[in-house]
């Protein structure tokens, strides 16, 4: 008894000297308005990234799809590295690049030794001032899109997904796809892009941040060396206007007897990224649970929908969802069943959803506390997830939130919270829901 006891309170030291010991995020804004952030370590490598406030959401009708397009032509060089000297400069670093594209954020990073940290600045710079925008790469990047839009109608999870979005956010621009559609990627120009790029890729919407063995005064003086000047810096003009969009309970169906499975979303309307009501949902989300016919333990698992749904053969698989934008989400889960388990499915589901609403115990809470805990240290692994921390937290909450803080909101949480919050985003609502198969 003495020897667990022991080992228990070393765990517990060790985890809460975790928190105690991770570095300080250092952030400083430049004159134009960058916002320079970094978390110092004493790792030989380190990631380095922009993280700009610019996505699908941020697009018309006509420019549908313009974000990834251009996330495409990033790699394919720069008026000062054109073509294939890009490409071959990164990998002369032994450097690793890669981007993405959402509805509310785009982002570069590229990971390398931490003494080239300088030269990676200067890379990520030049990829979005001067991308070449060549119309050889325009046209053959263009076939490449559409091949991937052809593929992704086969992700029948991504496509549910979109089509949830669509439903639930019908008439903005949320409800667009990430990719764009066919119509609007046959016709988008060189104009186009270059239009997006002089729109949304200035400083005030940028995050210049970074992870690893760097210095911090040493990436303000690269930032200031290399994102000054008439591209980074609005022409007299404020910061496009984000539009509010609002949530719609309805239901989208795409049926196709000819599959095999059902691929089925429903959502409420949850909060935005600074509500700390997430927290509490993200709690809900963990008693919940997921699951995958994959997956051991059989009847015996902690999740009551996971136990139900082997001992019924419910479902291939179920995850719930906490998806945020900046003033709205979607709370809800996903499953993947055969026909004839639909009904069944989805009202052992909904069954869970109220039953976190009225009976959520303090032991279950416990359990999805600790659950929440291990994946939050978990992000500490490697540069390029704290890099990302750091990026999408200053444009998400205006500042990087530390580890400690969030155990502090983890901790509050009990099983009267659950319920309470719970009530409020799902007791009486109405869900978007989107069926596919």
């Amino acid at each position: 008894a003495a020897l667990l006891t022991w080992t228990r309170k070393r765990g517990a030291a060790t985890y809460a000297q975790t928190l105690q010991n991770i570095p300080e995020t250092q952030v400083t804004t430049l004159e134009n308005g960058l916002r320079v952030a970094s978390e110092e370590s004493n790792q030989p490598t380190c990631t380095v990234g922009l993280w700009i406030e610019a996505g699908s959401r941020y697009e018309d009708a006509k420019t549908k799809g313009a974000g990834f397009f251009m996330e495409h032509m990033a790699f394919k060089g720069t008026k000062r590295r054109p073509g294939l000297a890009f490409e071959k400069e990164v990998e002369s670093l032994g450097a690793h690049l890669n981007g993405y594209t959402s509805r509310e954020q785009t982002a570069f990073y590229i990971k390398a030794l931490s003494k080239d940290m300088p030269k990676v600045v200067e890379l990520l710079s030049d990829l979005v001032q001067n991308c070449a925008l060549e119309d050889s790469q325009i046209e053959k990047e263009r076939g490449v899109i559409l091949q991937e839009l052809k593929e992704m109608d086969s992700n029948l999870t991504d496509v549910t997904f979109d089509y949830l979005h669509a439903t639930a956010y019908q008439g903005t621009a949320l409800a667009h796809t990430v990719e764009g559609n066919t119509e609007n990627i046959k016709r988008l120009t060189r104009a186009d892009l270059a239009s997006y790029i002089d729109t949304h890729f200035k400083a005030p919407r940028m995050v210049l941040a970074a992870a690893g063995g760097i210095s911090h005064r040493e990436l303000v003086d690269a930032a200031k060396q290399h994102f000054t000047g008439a591209p980074f810096t609005y022409k007299g003009d404020s910061v496009p206007a984000l539009a509010r969009c609002r949530f719609t309970g309805s239901e989208i169906r795409a049926r196709d007897d000819a599959l095999p499975l059902a691929h089925i979303a429903l959502a409420v309307e949850g909060p935005g990224w600074a509500d700390p009501d997430n927290v509490v949902l993200n709690v809900a989300n963990a008693i919940i649970g997921r699951y995958d016919r994959t997956f051991g333990g059989g009847k015996n698992q902690s999740s009551r929908l996971a136990a139900l749904a082997v001992e019924h053969n419910l479902c291939h698989s179920f995850e719930p969802f906490n998806t945020s934008y900046s003033d709205t989400g979607l709370f809800g889960f996903h499953f993947v069943s055969d026909p004839l388990s639909i009904d069944d499915m989805m009202f052992c589901a909904q069954r869970e959803w109220m039953r976190l609403c009225t009976s959520t115990t303090e032991s279950e809470v416990t359990r999805a506390k600790n659950y929440l805990r291990s994946a939050m240290v978990a992000q500490l692994d490697g540069t390029t997830r704290v890099c990302e921390n750091i990026g999408s937290h200053l444009l998400h909450y205006g500042r990087c939130i530390p580890l400690e803080e969030w155990d502090a909101r983890i901790s509050a949480v009990d099983a009267r919270m659950v319920r309470d919050i719970c009530s409020k985003y799902i007791y009486d609502k109405c869900p978007a829901i989107a069926a596919v198969g």
